[in-house]
């Protein structure tokens, strides 16, 4: 049973959302604005929030920046049709995935257990893969570039080390979304850009000409070693 933080100020969407969460099972905590949600976080031992961008107080997005701060606790944000600026930004804050308003509760659910999967897995213990000189130890979850640590999201370690996994290898982004992300994507994929963006920036000599992590025109991307 995990235990899910839902912060929204919208009682019915609260409501709606810790049903479907309970219904499969998991305990429920909730917050109706960004200060409250906060103090929970600090409170209590959770496994994944999900979290509206638009909240009284603080808002979503600065939540988001302060969870992926100090820790990799999966984030779903829950984000206004349309807002498309606010998805992008809370995926380049660290968020795991989003949902856009109005949503089906079911698919809310399914993406949450697929998370929850992807997060348990993680402890699986895995061998090292490297390129270039970047070295990620799957046991320990931890990249190193050159000797130094580089701090990755628990969902950007996921990503890299699958394509580290299959060099060479291309992937669409649709493929990307059921290989890491653990279900079919919606119509937009947008989320395995935007986490394909923040890796260049931490692996990267020349994010602007990556070496390695390389878009393949049309078709996905790859990693070349």
């Amino acid at each position: 049973m995990a235990t899910i933080l839902v912060v929204d100020d919208d009682p019915i969407v609260r409501d709606v959302v810790v049903r479907y969460l309970e219904r499969d099972g998991h305990r429920t905590l909730v917050a109706e604005d960004g200060d409250r949600a906060d103090e929970l976080l600090r409170e209590e031992q959770l496994d994944l929030v999900v979290l509206d961008v638009m909240l009284p107080g603080q808002d979503g997005l600065a939540l988001s920046r302060s969870i992926r701060s100090r820790s990799t606790l999966p984030v779903i944000l829950l984000t206004a049709r349309g807002e498309e600026v606010d998805r992008i930004v809370g995926l380049e804050l660290g968020a795991d995935d989003y949902v856009t308003k109005p949503f089906s509760p079911r698919e809310l659910a399914a993406r949450v257990r697929a998370l929850l999967r992807r997060s348990s897995a993680q402890a699986e213990p895995r061998s090292s893969v490297a390129f270039g000189n970047v070295v990620l130890d799957g046991d320990a979850r931890q990249v190193r570039k050159a000797g130094d640590e580089v701090v990755l999201t628990a969902r950007e370690f996921d990503l890299l080390w699958f394509l580290a996994a299959h060099p060479q290898r291309v992937f669409s982004r649709d493929q990307l979304m059921a290989s890491v992300w653990g279900y079919e994507p919606a119509l937009d994929s947008g989320t395995v850009t935007v986490h394909i963006r923040r890796l260049r920036t931490k692996v990267e000599d020349d994010p602007a000409r990556p070496r390695h992590l390389q878009t393949v025109w049309g078709v996905g991307y790859r990693l070349t070693p």
